[in-house]
């Protein structure tokens, strides 16, 4: 079983615009959906519809209508009592494929909230291959949270993977080795982040071809105690720095792209990678493959319109070329 840990769950709500967006004007929608969203509730989504058994940890009043979207969509939830309805998130898409999300803040956590998400979340890893603790933080949470939890989660001899920006990454980074995981999905920015260089300018280069500069960010990081770096770069591929079962000191690298799309929301991306990637650890498959199988998650994911997912996706009709960086 995978967990994942969303404690900022939203309901996505996803307008795709008939024209590009033009601020002080009446823009008209041409199609709107509402779905279950959040980065853990999005992991979890793509990984039960691939096969893979998975449990998202979310905070939720009892009889919250998000419980009841999150049920049809097929997401097996254990839902942690909270106070406040959840968020509402909108995502506005151009007919390009240009994406301007509006995120409202969500409720403010209380110990009480919190403390049960620990408790809940440690019982769920004892029976669990991988704990995923994705997305931001509301208010009245730590920035340290994440890295508090990687250190608690230790023992319990789950993998620990972190998909996460901003304050709570740089909390995290600021605790290794202690805070450590196995996997962190960062994008250029993110990496940026982690390491404490220009994540700008490493998306930049990776975007003209040169990949050394993320290759060898993403080691630093695994000389600092992290198992695996999963760097996804947008339209130029992505980057998995690590993986195998025995790996040199700096650990091998692969760089994966896939055939062209017409871009339509970047909005779960990422999470589909990620998803990606853990579908094909629970599978067994090599570095290689399971950066493979991220890339073209993520891809298809970029595809489809507002918060789509590839659910139930065959990567083999979706091939990516994998090349392995000396």
């Amino acid at each position: 079983m995978i967990v994942t840990l969303t404690m900022n769950p939203s309901v996505d709500r996803s307008a795709v615009l008939a024209t590009a967006l033009t601020l002080g004007a009446v823009n008209r929608i041409a199609d709107s959906h509402d779905s279950p969203g959040g980065k853990g509730i999005n992991v979890a989504r793509v990984l039960a519809a691939g096969g893979t058994e998975a449990t998202a940890v979310f905070p939720a009043p009892a009889h919250d209508p998000f419980v009841a979207m999150c049920a049809a969509a097929g997401v097996p939830a254990a839902v942690v009592p909270a106070e406040g309805p959840v968020r509402v998130n909108l995502t506005l898409a151009d007919p390009d494929g240009t994406t301007t999300k509006i995120n409202a803040p969500g409720p403010v956590a209380t110990p009480e909230m919190l403390d049960r998400v620990r408790s809940d979340v440690a019982a769920l890893a004892a029976k669990a291959t991988w704990v995923v603790l994705s997305g931001s933080l509301p208010g009245g949470v730590s920035a340290g949270f994440y890295a508090d939890l990687v250190a608690e989660l230790r023992g319990t001899g789950a993998r620990l993977a972190v998909d996460t920006s901003d304050a709570p990454l740089a909390a995290l980074a600021a605790r290794f080795p202690s805070a450590a995981p196995d996997l962190v999905k960062p994008n250029g920015e993110e990496l940026g982040q982690l390491a404490g260089v220009d994540g700008v300018e490493l998306e930049r280069r990776a975007a003209d071809g040169d990949l050394a500069p993320v290759v060898e960010t993403a080691r630093t990081l695994r000389a600092s105690g992290v198992g695996t770096v999963l760097v996804t770069l947008g339209g130029a591929g992505a980057v998995l720095v690590g993986g195998g079962d025995d790996d040199d000191a700096d650990g091998e690298a692969w760089f994966a792209t896939t055939p062209p799309v017409r871009v339509r929301s970047t909005v779960g991306a990422g999470d589909s990678a990620l998803a990606g990637y853990l579908l094909a650890d629970a599978r067994g498959l090599p570095p290689a493959e399971r950066l493979a199988w991220a890339v073209s998650h993520g891809s298809v994911a970029a595809s489809l319109a507002g918060t789509g997912l590839p659910l139930g996706l065959d990567p083999d009709t979706f091939r990516a070329t994998v090349r392995r960086l000396d």
